[in-house]
């Protein structure tokens, strides 16, 4: 194999190629030395023969920008992106890992346990970036990477799709991988959020079962599968799926969407409730596919037979007719006739008397020649309880058996029914249902000041849907929230959408670029932060020597600042980036090398091995798996420049979050206490989604 020409080249001078790692459909990504911080890193590039096409470099350029939106554990992060006529890459972390369908490959089935486990990871990512507006539309195990400690990572949006785009092209059509799309995408029609769930309810299919839900000899007749077929159970593939979890894959592989779950967050909860009690079922209604019915219907003749050779007849009959000879009981009871015969059959009689009696009272009231007709059950779900009591008067006796809130159906509107539409029954049949008292309503708290990462996570846990507006704001700091609408105190239902106002800080302008020129970088760089603008380095000049590499005198000191761009008196917005050359030589320190604290922090109680995570400015830098069973207490050692937030994750959930300013060395803990005492509650009071998690066994 001929060694591909772009190994070894360097990117802008700075991401230096090593390896070929993966070769996709529109781009190759590349193993490759982030130069300037001496860090390995993923490099996707956009193949040749698609850089010319407006809709490839569209879509990868559309990947960039989902990527670049989302911040996550569980999704891959970006680093820096280049877009030029001769070259389109990103800039990704570097993951060390297999993809989950290698794993699915290696495991056929896999435990029920890990399976929960990986899913939750996914829907949480997607939970991320459907709460940013980003569909993925691509959801599958050849693109979800999984690290050795059990780490899931989302990945390749490069056909994602924003979410408040309402405009549709013809490449939008039927995108995706036809296994697992959702009947939506293989008709072509317009996708959402729901899209992703019910993709990922088939690769939770394929994990438990070690089958996919639809086979077919060409990728169109799968794609009609999809979208007509209904896929044959769980257990009955693999009967130690617990009935709960089969539930939830189903109705996440609902073909009407709104049957499905309506965000990553309610699938997540039905999965939380059922690691609380395996044991739970939820009671959904979903289609059933044909073979079931079938299997039923022949459980159901089975049983009649049985009963029928039970009648004292049949027995009779057979005892006479069979040409077999009795053998061990039936020959004992045929050679040893009783003597109390005769006592019985007085007992026989008068029962036959008293049974002829209450036969005739049963002519006489219920007119038993009178046929009652066959009737199909309706469909009661959505209507309103008062009218279908008028309704059905006479033909059904309906029964209130539960009132109850709704995410779905209005006050008054039937929610559940018992037997399900279609069955057919007598009339005068009792059918049971549960009647909605409209949805669960709550009272928005005052969020005004609360970090808006924090408050997204208690809209999401009280079923709300929210809106992200950027605003200004002189009185609540960046990246805090200013207000929401409705406003705190008033109520809302689940489900109801509330806009969230995130200040991007005090808003000024224009600022004046001071001369900096002249100062030491370092000085230099205080002073523009103060000023609200930036600096970065792009060009380190040496000093000049002599002949016997000696410094010649009289020039610059080391770290002196030569030029800067824009120069002094520019009117420039808040976040300018000023550009400086700056004289090096000895004595003169690299800003691009990073400085690295010591925070020490306490774990939390409990027991077991669990996965810390350092996070500066949404980039990990550092992990560890302590044992809490062990060691109570917990050293990372964050490195960057100047200012920076550091966050401190423990399997997946944010523990704590510091405030650091690298320069000086300095860090000031910011964690949300009262937040994270809400974050625990919600979790029961644990930490870990790690695989070795004892679970509740279901009970028989």
């Amino acid at each position: 194999m001929d060694k591909d020409k772009l190994i070894g080249t360097r990117l802008d001078g700075r991401y230096e190629l090593t390896d070929l790692v993966g070769e996709g459909g529109m781009a190759n990504v590349y193993r490759a030395l982030a130069v300037l911080d001496n860090r390995v890193v993923a490099v996707k590039i956009l193949k040749n023969e698609y850089s010319e096409s407006e809709e490839f470099q569209r879509r990868f350029r559309d990947e960039s920008k989902a990527i670049a939106m989302m911040s996550h554990p569980n999704i891959v992060k970006i680093y820096d992106m280049g877009f030029s006529d001769k070259m389109q890459y990103i800039v990704m972390e570097y993951i060390d890992g297999i993809t989950l369908k290698d794993y699915i490959d290696s495991e056929h089935v896999l435990n029920w346990k890990d399976a929960v486990h990986f899913v939750v990871q996914i829907l949480r990512a997607l939970q991320h970036a459907h709460n940013r507006g980003i569909v993925h539309r691509d959801i599958k195990p050849q693109n979800i990477m999984l690290l050795t400690d059990g780490t899931i990572k989302v990945m390749d949006f490069g056909i994602a799709k924003f979410a408040r785009e309402e405009s549709r092209t013809a490449t939008d059509q039927a995108i995706g991988t036809v296994h697992y799309i959702s009947p939506e995408q293989a008709r072509g029609d317009v996708t959402d959020a729901k899209s992703d769930l019910y993709s990922v309810g088939v690769m939770f299919y394929e994990m438990l079962t070690g089958k996919l839900p639809f086979e077919a000899d060409t990728l169109v007749s799968v794609a009609v599968k999809q979208i007509q077929s209904q896929p044959a159970l769980p257990r009955s593939i693999n009967p130690d799926i617990p009935e709960g979890l089969q539930e939830i894959v189903m109705r996440a592989m609902q073909k009407d969407a709104d049957k499905r779950y309506q965000s990553a967050a309610e699938m997540l909860h039905d999965i939380d409730e059922f690691k609380k009690n395996p044991s739970i079922v939820f009671s959904y209604k979903y289609e059933q596919p044909p073979q079931v019915h079938i299997q039923n219907e022949l459980r159901h003749q089975r049983e009649e037979q049985k009963m029928t050779r039970r009648e004292p007849g049949s027995m009779k009959k057979e005892k006479h007719t069979s040409k077999r000879k009795p053998t061990g009981d039936e020959d004992v009871y045929e050679r040893k006739p009783l003597p109390v015969i005769p006592v019985m059959a007085g007992i026989a009689f008068a029962f036959l008397l008293a049974a002829c009696a209450f036969i005739g009272m049963l002519f006489v009231v219920n007119k038993p020649f009178e046929q009652v007709e066959n009737t199909t059950v309706p469909d009661l779900l959505g209507q309103s309880y008062e009218s279908i009591k008028t309704q059905y008067a006479g033909q059904f006796n309906i029964v209130v058996e539960e009132e109850g809130p709704s995410s779905v159906y209005e006050e008054g509107e039937i929610y559940d029914q018992n037997p399900d539409p279609g069955l057919t029954v007598k009339e005068q049949s009792t059918i049971s249902i549960k009647v909605s008292t409209g949805k669960q309503t709550v009272v928005l708290e005052d969020y005004a000041g609360r970090d808006s990462t924090e408050v997204f996570r208690d809209l999401n846990s009280k079923n709300l849907k929210w809106v992200e507006t950027e605003t200004y704001s002189n009185e609540y700091a960046a990246g805090t929230v200013v207000m929401t609408a409705p406003g705190a105190g008033e109520e809302v239902a689940e489900g109801d959408e509330i806009s969230v106002y995130v200040s991007l800080g005090s808003q000024e302008q224009n600022q004046t670029v001071p001369l900096i020129v002249g100062m030491n970088y370092h000085e230099a760089r205080t002073l523009l932060t103060t000023r609200r603008l930036r600096i970065e380095l792009v060009e380190e000049v040496q000093p000049e020597t002599d002949e016997d590499g000696n410094v010649i005198a009289g020039q610059q000191a080391a770290g002196t600042i030569l030029s800067q761009s824009p120069t002094e008196d520019t009117q420039v917005p808040a976040g300018t980036v000023i550009n400086v050359t700056v004289m090096g030589g000895d004595g003169w320190e690299d800003p691009n090398q990073p400085i690295q604290i010591e925070i020490p922090f306490d774990l939390p109680e409990g027991d077991g091995v669990v996965h810390v995570q350092t996070f500066v400015d949404g980039t990990e830098t550092g992990y560890g798996d302590p044992d809490l069973s062990r060691q109570s207490t917990w050293t990372t050692r964050p490195s960057g420049r100047g200012d920076a937030k550091v966050e401190i994750y423990i399997d997946g959930e944010l523990y704590k979050t510091f405030d650091v300013n690298f320069d000086n060395g300095t860090y000031v803990e910011t964690t949300d206490l009262q937040a994270l005492g809400e974050q625990l509650s919600q979790q029961g009071g644990s930490y870990g989604e790690n695989t070795d998690v004892d679970y509740p066994e279901p009970q028989e």
